[in-house]
């Protein structure tokens, strides 16, 4: 199920577009010395730091994950990655900032939008990827909707994959855009947000799917249950009596 990480992160790019799009217009532009090249490797490395940080939020959901599947729900976390998507389809984005606000993220999140002035004011290369870094910490709706989807993803490196492959997904169109400007129309980006919470919800009902454990090949496979490993008995000594 990795390949659903790049397909969701490139169909729901269209939403980043739409919400993270002022900041990678408003990215530091050249320095008077600077090159057509090193323009160009600003803008992907500002890119790559929002996948950097995805993945290493993909981790952290892999870890979740890895507990979850030792406790020997591992059929039940795909089914509750797909129903939390569902649910997280159903919040309206105007609520991810409060609910940041509620689990005690208000101060940290203050700190990033702080940084991200300062890092506005250096269009320097390492500042253009901590850029990134910080932009991938942003509350995002999107973002929970694939880290949801990381939750089962086969461990810890499954789940960073995941995520980065994410990422990928949405990098073509938003350093497009950093690039040109105005790659997409605004008429089109309002239609192809509206249409990331179906995306989501068929993602959500893959998952759902897939933990029900079918029998359909690769889409829903029947899960065996883990076997715990015994160490092998030694052959008992027999020992003959004269």
């Amino acid at each position: 199920m990795l390949w659903a990480g790049f397909l969701f992160g490139l169909l729901g790019s269209f939403h980043c577009v739409g919400m993270c799009g002022a900041i990678a217009l408003a990215l530091p532009g050249p320095a008077a010395d600077s090159t057509p090249l090193r323009y160009l490797g600003g803008r992907v490395l500002y890119n790559l730091g929002r996948v950097t940080t995805y993945a290493a939020l993909g981790a952290g959901a892999g870890l979740l994950g890895q507990g979850l599947r030792l406790a020997g729900v591992q059929q039940g976390l795909s089914i509750a990655s797909g129903v939390l998507i569902l649910l997280l389809v159903a919040v309206p984005a105007r609520h991810t900032t409060p609910i940041a606000g509620w689990l005690g993220l208000s101060r940290p999140l203050a700190w990033v939008k702080t940084t991200l002035g300062r890092l506005f004011q250096q269009p320097t290369l390492p500042a253009l990827y901590a850029t990134g870094l910080l932009n991938g910490l942003l509350p995002c709706g999107l973002v929970y909707l694939a880290l949801a989807g990381a939750l089962s993803a086969p461990g810890v490196a499954g789940a960073a994959a995941y995520m980065a492959l994410f990422g990928l997904g949405t990098l073509p169109l938003m350093l497009g855009l950093s690039l040109s400007g105005q790659l997409v129309p605004l008429l089109w980006r309002g239609r192809m947000r509206r249409a990331v919470p179906y995306a989501a919800s068929v993602l959500a009902l893959l998952f759902i799917v897939r933990g029900l454990g079918l029998g359909i090949p690769y889409l829903s496979p029947q899960l065996q249950p883990a076997v715990a490993e015994t160490p092998l008995q030694q052959p008992r000594t027999v020992h003959d009596c004269h």
